[in-house]
């Protein structure tokens, strides 16, 4: 009997049943309807304008277009950022509360100067927004800066 060969295929079965299990739970999750909080989220599509730092670091995309938000009224998010597409869910707890859940996300290799790796950093941080003269901000906790987008043409 070979226990060695045994045990490392358990090892992997356990590796693919937990992942099995973290994939449903966020597809789960994205069949969760938005509150009423943020219903003019719904249906929207934004584009990245620029992201304003807490310490007053401002920085703007090459491209606009390259980075989207898109909200859906299944609380689900469809996102473009650089060279990556992704999708994930949102929910609002309350007026002007915005979180991001899990996001599965393609893993191309963007070109240096991407903010593709700041973004993806950051959007599990992102816990509020407001929309003002059109423009939608999402703020980050502890002051950690806002990302400003605006509607896509």
């Amino acid at each position: 009997m070979d226990w060695g060969g045994g045990v490392i295929s358990q090892r992997r079965s356990m590796r693919w049943l937990r992942s099995s299990l973290v994939l449903r739970l966020a597809l789960g999750c994205a069949q969760t309807p938005p509150q009423s909080a943020a219903e003019n989220l719904v249906g929207t599509s934004w584009q990245l304008v620029k992201f304003q730092g807490g310490d007053d670091t401002v920085l703007r995309p090459d491209d606009r277009a390259k980075y989207t938000l898109a909200f859906g009224a299944d609380g689900s998010f469809n996102a473009r950022i650089d060279c990556n597409r992704g999708r994930g869910t949102w929910k609002s707890s309350g007026k002007n509360q915005l979180e991001l859940g899990l996001m599965a996300l393609t893993r191309a290799a963007c070109p240096p100067g991407s903010l593709h790796d700041r973004i993806v950093k950051q959007l599990p941080f992102i816990r509020s927004y407001v929309i003002k003269d059109g423009h939608l901000f999402l703020s980050l906790m502890a002051d950690g800066g806002s990302y400003e987008f605006e509607p896509m043409r």
